[in-house]
């Protein structure tokens, strides 16, 4: 991979001045990618895939649309990452498990100060996730269930049973300032979401997103796939690029921070 370009201006945990564009070690891109220095709450950042014409899946399943370079850069921030944030629907239809790294990658996040595994904090109204899903069974940190009052109290229970840990928000929707508000009070504020589109809406809509990566895979793919985000109305969130990372294949990889105008 190689960095074709970057803004110096964004204050962050590693100093960015230190890379150089050209090729990229795996050092330069945990300094790309970290987070701002020591965040007092929840730092939304999203990561998400598309081809060139805008599909967020491929397959039916954005891994269809993954690529070495996408995959590397999928890596580092979740190492980056205290909680990885996920809708339901997402956790479904991709068949999630637990986040898993190496010794090496566990002691490097330890360095950082930060847990060796990062849980997977998923948000669901209903509670209606399968007590046999890979994000109960297939995981070394139990989940984070974050759900709505109204939800069923069985539901909640056989989630609770799973290990998962069960945190339910007033009202009959888990908005986004519920999530935010359970984020905080786990003291999980470098979170990564990595979809939904819907959930990912939802924080655009209520302008809780700070930070976007996007990978543009080197595909057409055309059909009926969906964007990287969709609700029931429009949001215009202006975004300043902090970079553009390019790969040999074709693999474009752009990171957008939320514009802040000068005071």
């Amino acid at each position: 991979m190689q960095l074709l370009d970057i803004a110096t201006y964004f204050t962050s945990e590693s100093d960015v001045s230190r890379v150089r564009k050209g090729p990229l070690a795996d050092a330069d891109l945990q300094r790309l990618y970290a987070y701002p220095p020591r965040p007092r709450r929840p730092w939304i950042r999203a990561n998400f895939v598309s081809s060139i014409d805008g599909a967020v899946t491929a397959g039916g399943l954005s891994a269809g649309l993954g690529t070495p370079a996408d995959q590397a850069v999928f890596t580092v921030l979740r190492t980056l990452a205290d909680a990885v944030l996920v809708g339901a629907g997402t956790v479904r239809a991709e068949n999630y498990g637990g986040v898993r790294f190496s010794t090496d990658e566990q002691e490097r996040r330890s360095a950082l100060g930060l847990a060796p595994i990062p849980p997977v904090v998923v948000v669901t109204a209903s509670a209606h996730i399968s007590p046999d899903a890979r994000i109960f069974t297939d995981t070394e940190v139990p989940p984070i269930v974050v759900t709505a009052a109204s939800a069923s109290p069985d539901a909640r229970r056989a989630l609770a049973t799973t290990g998962a840990r069960v945190v339910e928000t007033p009202g009959d929707n888990v908005s986004t300032a519920a999530i935010l508000a359970a984020l905080d009070d786990l003291g999980l504020h470098r979170v990564l979401c990595e979809g939904g589109p819907g959930l990912f809406g939802q924080l655009l809509n209520d302008d809780a997103v700070d930070d976007v990566c996007l990978t543009t895979a080197p595909l057409l793919v055309a059909g009926g796939a969906g964007r990287i985000s969709h609700s029931s109305t429009s949001s215009m969130r202006r975004m300043t690029r902090a970079h553009v990372v390019a790969d040999d294949d074709g693999t474009l990889l752009t990171r957008w921070v939320k514009h802040r105008p000068s005071a």
